[in-house]
C-alpha cells in the first residue's frame, strides 16, 4: 500500500488538536516533501527519520515521499511528530501493517539511532487521546505522566524497533502500568504555626471559605508571607479533572507534572517579574504565572513594587478566570482561575501606624506609594485585612491555636453548602447569582447601601461585600445573611 495514515496530536496551549500524518510513496526520482504548515523543528524532522529507520537496519524508500501533516492551517512545532512520521513511511512501504496504526496515536522524537526521546506537553494529549477512545504511544519516559489520564491504555517505548516488532504481532508490548505511588502528598503548612494573628487567621479561613482575594497590610515582619503559604492548606482538596488540569498546565510549561501531585499550586513570582512573565507569552505562547496558579494561590508580596502596568494585567483574569495571548498568527487561551493573596507594607519604611513610631514617612510619600496600586485592580481584592506587630516573645503560645486540619474542616463544610446551593464559590457568582442567592430583608439592604454610600465603595465592591458576608454565613450554616455578617463583611473593605 503506498498511502498510510498515523493519528499524532499537536500542542495549541493547553489543548492538543488532533494531527494526521499522511505518507504517501509515488513513483519518480528520490525524494521527501513535507507540507502542512511545519515549522523548523518539523521541517528538520526528514533526516532525523531517515537516519533513525537506515540505523534500525529497516528500508528507507527509494522513492517520491510526500508527507502531509493535516489539518493544513494548524502550525506544527517541535519532534513529537518524529515517530508518526516514521510509521506512516514505515507503513506505506509495506514494513508494518497499515491497518495497525488505526487505533493507535503516536508521540515521540526520534534519535538518529531510532531511541525514541521524550517530548513536552503529554498530558493534554493523554487526555484528548482518551476522549477519543484510541491508545496513546508515548516514549517510556513520559509513560508515567501519561498514566495520570486513568482509562487510557499507553504504550511505552524506548525504541522504533520495539514499536516495530509489537506492530508486526513479533514481540507484543503490554499496556503500560502506573507505579501508584503519585498520590502521597507532602504535608502543608500548618495554621497552628502562626503566631497570634487572631484577625488575620480568620480573613484567611473567610477567604479559603469563599475563594475570596485577600491583601494584607502590615510592618515588615508580622507574618504576611507566612499567612499566605497556609492558604493552600486550608482549601479544599483538588477534584480529578481539577488536578488534571493542573498537571497539564506544568506538563505545557515543560515542568514535570508529577511534582507535588495532586495538591494545589501556589505560585510567588518575583516583584521584577514582567508583564509575559506573569500573564504569559512569547513567540511560541507559554503559560505565566497566573496560569501556573489556576486552581491555586498566586501570592504577590511587596505587591506596590510591582510595576504598575503589570498588575494591571491582573484584572480581566481575575474576573473571567482565563487569559488570551494574541500573536500575529493565532490567538491563544490559557486557564486562570486563581485566588490572589497579596501582601505590602502600610508605607515606603513599612511602619506607620507601628507602636514604636519609627515611621517618618510624609503624607506625600505615602500617598504616592499607595498611587502606584489602582482602584480597579483594589476592588477586585474581597478582603483587606491590617496585620499588626505581635509579641516579640519567641516561647509565646499561639493565641489561636486551631490547627489546618481544623480550619480545613471548616472551609470544606461552608464549600459544599455552596455547591449544593449553586454548584461555584461565592467569589464566583455572576450578577443573577448574587441576586438568587444573596438576598437581604428590606431593612438590611437599606442599611448596607447607605454603608456603602458613606464609605464611597463602587457597586462592584459592594457587591463583593454581598458575596463576602455570604461566605460568612455559610461559615455558620446560615441560610439567610444578617446584619452581622454585613458588618464584618465591610470591615475587611475599609482597612486601607
Amino acid at each position: 500500500m503506498s498511502l498510510a495514515i498515523v493519528h499524532s496530536r499537536a500542542q495549541v496551549g493547553v489543548d492538543a488538536p488532533s494531527v494526521t500524518v499522511e505518507a504517501h510513496l509515488a513513483n519518480g526520482l528520490p525524494s521527501l516533501a513535507l507540507v502542512g504548515l511545519p515549522e523548523t523543528a518539523v521541517k528538520e524532522s526528514k533526516d532525523r527519520v531517515r537516519s533513525a529507520i537506515l540505523n534500525c537496519a529497516l528500508d528507507f524508500p527509494p522513492r517520491r515521499i510526500t508527507l502531509n501533516l493535516a489539518p493544513a492551517d494548524l502550525p506544527k512545532d517541535g519532534g513529537r511528530f518524529d515517530l508518526a512520521i516514521a510509521l506512516g513511511i514505515l507503513a506505506a512501504s509495506a514494513q508494518i501493517p497499515a491497518d495497525a496504526l488505526i487505533p493507535l496515536e503516536c508521540l515521540g522524537e526520534l534519535a538518529l539511532s531510532g531511541t525514541i526521546r521524550p517530548v513536552q506537553g503529554v498530558l493534554p494529549a493523554a487526555l484528548a487521546a482518551r476522549q477519543a477512545g484510541r491508545t496513546l504511544v508515548v516514549p517510556k519516559e513520559n509513560a508515567e505522566e501519561a498514566s495520570l489520564a486513568t482509562g487510557l491504555t499507553v504504550l511505552a517505548v524506548g525504541h522504533l524497533l520495539e514499536l516495530v516488532a509489537h506492530l508486526n504481532g513479533q514481540t507484543p508490548l503490554a499496556p503500560y502500568e502506573a507505579r501508584g505511588l503519585l498520590r502521597h502528598t507532602p504535608p502543608y503548612p500548618d495554621l497552628a504555626e502562626v503566631q497570634g494573628q487572631v484577625a488575620a487567621k480568620r480573613a484567611l479561613l473567610v477567604a479559603a471559605a469563599g475563594g475570596h482575594n485577600l491583601l494584607l497590610s502590615g510592618p515588615p515582619g508580622t507574618g504576611k508571607t507566612l499567612l499566605a503559604s497556609r492558604l493552600p492548606g486550608l482549601l479544599p482538596p483538588l477534584t480529578e479533572e481539577e488536578a488534571l488540569q493542573v498537571a497539564a498546565i506544568r506538563s505545557v510549561a515543560s515542568h514535570s507534572p508529577l511534582q507535588s501531585w495532586p495538591q494545589r499550586p501556589f505560585r510567588h513570582p518575583h516583584h521584577s517579574a514582567s508583564g509575559p512573565a506573569l500573564v504569559g507569552g512569547g513567540s511560541r505562547p507559554q503559560p505565566g504565572e497566573i496560569t501556573l496558579a489556576h486552581h491555586g494561590v498566586l501570592f504577590l508580596d511587596e505587591l506596590p513594587e510591582f510595576d504598575r502596568r503589570v498588575l494591571e494585567v491582573l484584572r480581566e483574569p481575575l474576573e473571567s478566570g482565563h487569559i488570551v495571548i494574541a500573536r500575529a498568527r493565532d490567538k491563544v487561551a490559557f486557564p486562570a482561575r486563581f485566588q490572589l493573596v497579596a501582601a505590602m507594607n502600610p508605607c515606603p519604611c513599612g511602619f506607620l501606624g507601628d507602636p514604636s513610631g519609627r515611621c517618618r514617612c510624609s503624607p506625600e510619600q505615602i500617598q504616592r506609594y499607595r498611587g502606584k496600586l489602582s482602584g480597579p485592580l483594589l476592588d477586585r481584592i474581597d478582603l483587606h485585612i491590617t496585620v499588626a506587630r505581635e509579641s516579640t516573645q519567641l516561647d509565646a503560645p499561639p493565641e489561636n491555636g486551631e490547627t489546618s486540619a481544623i480550619a480545613a474542616s471548616r472551609v470544606a463544610a461552608a464549600r459544599d453548602i455552596q455547591l449544593q446551593r449553586q454548584g461555584i464559590a461565592n467569589a464566583f457568582l455572576d450578577l443573577a447569582g448574587l441576586r438568587a442567592h444573596c438576598t437581604l430583608c428590606d431593612v438590611d439592604r437599606q442599611w448596607l447601601e447607605h454603608a456603602c454610600e458613606r464609605l464611597t465603595l463602587s457597586l462592584r465592591s459592594a457587591h463583593r461585600v454581598l458575596k463576602v458576608a455570604r461566605t460568612l454565613a455559610d461559615l455558620q450554616a446560615q441560610a439567610q445573611i444578617s446584619r452581622q455578617h454585613l458588618a464584618e463583611a465591610l470591615q475587611y473593605r475599609t482597612n486601607l
